[in-house]
Protein backbone atom coordinates (compact mmCIF):
# COMPACT_ATOMS: atom_id res chain seq x y z
CA UNK A 1 0.00 0.00 0.00
CA UNK A 2 0.86 3.26 -0.95
CA UNK A 3 0.72 5.92 1.84
CA UNK A 4 -0.05 9.08 2.12
CA UNK A 5 -1.35 11.99 4.45
CA UNK A 6 -5.32 12.19 3.49
CA UNK A 7 -5.33 8.78 0.90
CA UNK A 8 -3.58 5.99 0.57
CA UNK A 9 -3.26 3.83 -2.74
CA UNK A 10 -3.44 0.19 -2.93
CA UNK A 11 -3.31 -2.24 -5.86
CA UNK A 12 -6.80 -3.27 -7.29
CA UNK A 13 -8.11 -6.85 -6.28
CA UNK A 14 -10.71 -8.92 -7.85
CA UNK A 15 -12.97 -7.97 -5.30
CA UNK A 16 -12.77 -4.44 -5.57
CA UNK A 17 -14.30 -5.38 -9.31
CA UNK A 18 -17.83 -4.85 -8.65
CA UNK A 19 -17.34 -1.37 -7.52
CA UNK A 20 -14.71 -0.70 -10.43
CA UNK A 21 -17.68 -2.13 -12.85
CA UNK A 22 -19.78 0.14 -11.58
CA UNK A 23 -17.60 3.17 -11.82
CA UNK A 24 -16.72 2.46 -14.88
CA UNK A 25 -20.23 2.23 -16.74
CA UNK A 26 -21.79 4.84 -14.59
CA UNK A 27 -22.09 7.49 -17.65
CA UNK A 28 -23.65 10.08 -16.92
CA UNK A 29 -22.49 13.49 -17.05
CA UNK A 30 -22.13 14.26 -13.61
CA UNK A 31 -20.90 11.17 -12.45
CA UNK A 32 -18.28 10.51 -15.49
CA UNK A 33 -17.77 13.80 -16.23
CA UNK A 34 -18.29 15.99 -19.40
CA UNK A 35 -15.10 14.93 -20.73
CA UNK A 36 -15.01 11.34 -21.55
CA UNK A 37 -17.49 9.22 -23.72
CA UNK A 38 -18.98 6.69 -22.22
CA UNK A 39 -17.98 3.61 -21.52
CA UNK A 40 -20.38 0.09 -21.11
CA UNK A 41 -17.86 -3.14 -20.38
CA UNK A 42 -19.22 -6.30 -18.12
CA UNK A 43 -18.22 -7.39 -15.06
CA UNK A 44 -16.36 -10.41 -17.51
CA UNK A 45 -15.31 -7.92 -19.97
CA UNK A 46 -13.50 -6.00 -16.88
CA UNK A 47 -11.96 -8.99 -15.27
CA UNK A 48 -10.13 -10.06 -18.52
CA UNK A 49 -8.51 -6.69 -19.30
CA UNK A 50 -7.90 -6.91 -15.70
CA UNK A 51 -6.40 -10.42 -15.83
CA UNK A 52 -4.50 -9.65 -19.16
CA UNK A 53 -4.12 -6.09 -20.17
CA UNK A 54 -1.30 -5.75 -23.02
CA UNK A 55 -0.30 -2.02 -21.66
CA UNK A 56 1.45 -3.10 -18.79
CA UNK A 57 -1.48 -1.85 -16.66
CA UNK A 58 -2.36 -1.26 -13.17
CA UNK A 59 -4.80 0.10 -11.40
CA UNK A 60 -4.48 1.26 -7.64
CA UNK A 61 -7.99 2.07 -5.46
CA UNK A 62 -7.54 5.63 -3.48
CA UNK A 63 -8.75 5.22 0.01
CA UNK A 64 -9.25 7.65 2.00
CA UNK A 65 -7.62 6.85 5.39
CA UNK A 66 -11.01 5.52 6.88
CA UNK A 67 -11.12 3.18 3.75
CA UNK A 68 -13.23 4.54 2.25
CA UNK A 69 -12.95 3.85 -1.58
CA UNK A 70 -13.57 6.93 -3.50
CA UNK A 71 -11.77 6.57 -6.87
CA UNK A 72 -9.02 5.02 -8.83
CA UNK A 73 -5.45 5.71 -10.30
CA UNK A 74 -4.19 3.78 -13.18
CA UNK A 75 -0.45 3.45 -14.58
CA UNK A 76 0.09 1.83 -18.14
CA UNK A 77 2.75 2.16 -20.89
CA UNK A 78 0.80 2.18 -24.58
CA UNK A 79 3.92 2.29 -26.11
CA UNK A 80 6.03 -0.71 -25.65
CA UNK A 81 7.58 -2.46 -22.69
CA UNK A 82 11.04 -1.62 -23.36
CA UNK A 83 9.97 2.33 -22.75
CA UNK A 84 11.26 4.51 -19.98
CA UNK A 85 7.83 6.01 -19.98
CA UNK A 86 4.42 5.59 -18.23
CA UNK A 87 1.09 7.45 -18.85
CA UNK A 88 -1.46 7.99 -15.73
CA UNK A 89 -5.28 8.63 -15.65
CA UNK A 90 -7.36 8.83 -12.84
CA UNK A 91 -11.24 9.08 -11.51
CA UNK A 92 -12.81 10.20 -8.29
CA UNK A 93 -16.75 9.90 -7.35
CA UNK A 94 -17.83 13.45 -8.01
CA UNK A 95 -18.91 14.24 -3.66
CA UNK A 96 -15.10 13.90 -3.31
CA UNK A 97 -13.73 16.12 -6.02
CA UNK A 98 -12.01 19.63 -5.50
CA UNK A 99 -10.60 18.11 -1.78
CA UNK A 100 -6.92 17.65 -2.79
CA UNK A 101 -7.45 13.68 -2.53
CA UNK A 102 -6.86 13.26 -6.63
CA UNK A 103 -3.34 15.18 -6.28
CA UNK A 104 -2.12 13.66 -3.37
CA UNK A 105 -3.31 10.18 -5.23
CA UNK A 106 -1.39 11.53 -8.25
CA UNK A 107 2.07 12.38 -6.78
CA UNK A 108 1.59 8.89 -4.76
CA UNK A 109 2.04 7.25 -7.54
CA UNK A 110 4.62 9.74 -9.18
CA UNK A 111 6.78 8.62 -6.40
CA UNK A 112 5.96 4.88 -6.81
CA UNK A 113 6.88 4.95 -10.22
CA UNK A 114 9.90 6.76 -9.84
CA UNK A 115 10.86 5.05 -6.91
CA UNK A 116 10.11 1.53 -8.49
CA UNK A 117 10.96 1.72 -12.16
CA UNK A 118 13.23 2.23 -14.77
CA UNK A 119 10.83 5.70 -15.44
CA UNK A 120 12.24 9.04 -16.96
CA UNK A 121 8.83 10.23 -17.95
CA UNK A 122 4.91 10.34 -16.89
CA UNK A 123 2.61 11.99 -19.06
CA UNK A 124 -0.60 12.10 -18.84
CA UNK A 125 -3.41 13.82 -21.04
CA UNK A 126 -6.54 15.99 -20.21
CA UNK A 127 -9.23 17.48 -22.29
CA UNK A 128 -8.62 21.18 -23.27
CA UNK A 129 -11.85 21.87 -20.81
CA UNK A 130 -11.02 20.03 -17.79
CA UNK A 131 -9.32 22.81 -15.58
CA UNK A 132 -9.88 20.62 -12.36
CA UNK A 133 -7.55 17.81 -14.13
CA UNK A 134 -5.13 20.11 -15.36
CA UNK A 135 -4.78 21.87 -11.85
CA UNK A 136 -4.35 18.41 -10.33
CA UNK A 137 -1.50 17.79 -12.81
CA UNK A 138 0.11 21.02 -12.53
CA UNK A 139 0.11 21.18 -8.24
CA UNK A 140 1.82 17.39 -8.29
CA UNK A 141 4.62 19.16 -10.68
CA UNK A 142 3.55 18.27 -14.46
CA UNK A 143 4.17 20.98 -17.09
CA UNK A 144 2.04 21.38 -19.98
CA UNK A 145 3.74 20.33 -23.20
CA UNK A 146 1.38 20.99 -26.12
CA UNK A 147 -2.04 20.12 -27.34
CA UNK A 148 -3.09 16.79 -28.84
CA UNK A 149 -5.42 18.08 -31.77
CA UNK A 150 -9.02 16.11 -32.33
CA UNK A 151 -7.28 13.06 -30.30
CA UNK A 152 -10.31 12.00 -28.38
CA UNK A 153 -13.75 11.17 -29.31
CA UNK A 154 -15.89 12.42 -26.82
CA UNK A 155 -19.54 12.19 -26.87
CA UNK A 156 -19.73 12.17 -30.78
CA UNK A 157 -17.51 14.82 -31.25
CA UNK A 158 -13.32 14.70 -32.20
CA UNK A 159 -11.72 16.96 -29.04
CA UNK A 160 -8.68 18.56 -28.25
CA UNK A 161 -6.33 17.16 -25.37
CA UNK A 162 -4.10 18.73 -23.83
CA UNK A 163 -0.72 16.81 -22.41
CA UNK A 164 1.41 17.10 -19.37
CA UNK A 165 4.44 15.33 -18.08
CA UNK A 166 6.81 15.45 -15.31
CA UNK A 167 10.59 13.81 -16.11
CA UNK A 168 12.09 12.32 -13.30
CA UNK A 169 15.00 15.24 -13.07
CA UNK A 170 11.74 17.48 -12.31
CA UNK A 171 10.61 15.47 -9.89
CA UNK A 172 10.54 16.68 -5.90
CA UNK A 173 10.96 14.78 -2.64
CA UNK A 174 8.08 11.55 -2.63
CA UNK A 175 5.24 12.82 -0.61
CA UNK A 176 4.51 8.63 0.14
CA UNK A 177 4.99 7.99 3.85
CA UNK A 178 7.79 5.89 5.02
CA UNK A 179 7.90 4.23 7.89
CA UNK A 180 10.33 3.01 9.88
CA UNK A 181 9.79 0.03 12.18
Amino acid sequence: MLEGRNVNLRVMEKDDLPLFTEWFNNSSPEFLGRYFSPFQRSRTELEKMFDSSPFEEKVFIIEKKDGTKIGYIVQFNMLAPYTKMQEIGYFLVPNERGKGYCTEATQLLVDYLFLSKNVTRIQATTHTRNAASQKVLEKAGFKKEGTLRKSNLVRGEWTDMFIFSILKEEWKEPKILMRTT
